[in-house]
């Protein structure tokens, strides 16, 4: 079985406590992503999501964008090893029903996501690779 690190992301976008809503808001338009992990020190703290932005600030009265991440950033972090298997990390997502997993070393600084994405990738590679192994072994 491979390990997460064979398959994560490893350029991830990191924010601070003390980015404003405002700003990570225009980070996730400007590259087009909806998570972004929290960190302190390359360790991750919390995670904000677009999903976090909406919910938690701009539907609540007297929130505005200059508020901090820190204030709305989800909490505990849940993470996993680089060198966890895939199977493992897919596990922890479906116990804690998340899609993305901050991945992390030995010193517990962050390395990289891991996505349902990335491991459905994973998946249909395999299964493509083991078909046309049984089709070349057919011939």
């Amino acid at each position: 079985m491979r390990d997460v690190h064979q398959i994560m992301q490893s350029d991830v976008t990191i924010i601070t406590p003390d980015t404003t809503a405002q700003a990570v808001a225009a980070l996730m338009q400007a590259r087009n992503i909806g998570f972004v992990p929290v960190c302190e020190n390359r360790r991750p703290v919390g995670v904000v999501t677009d999903r976090d932005i909406v919910l938690r600030l701009m539907c609540r009265t007297g929130l505005g964008a200059d508020m901090s991440v820190g204030q709305i950033m989800s909490e505990p972090v849940i993470t996993c090893r680089a060198d966890d298997s895939i199977s493992h990390g897919a596990g922890i997502m479906g116990d804690y029903q998340i899609r993305r997993l901050i991945v992390c070393d030995d010193d517990g600084q962050i390395v990289g996501i891991l996505s349902l994405g990335d491991i459905a990738r994973d998946v249909c590679e395999k299964t493509a690779g083991e078909t046309l192994g049984e089709i070349v072994e057919f011939r």
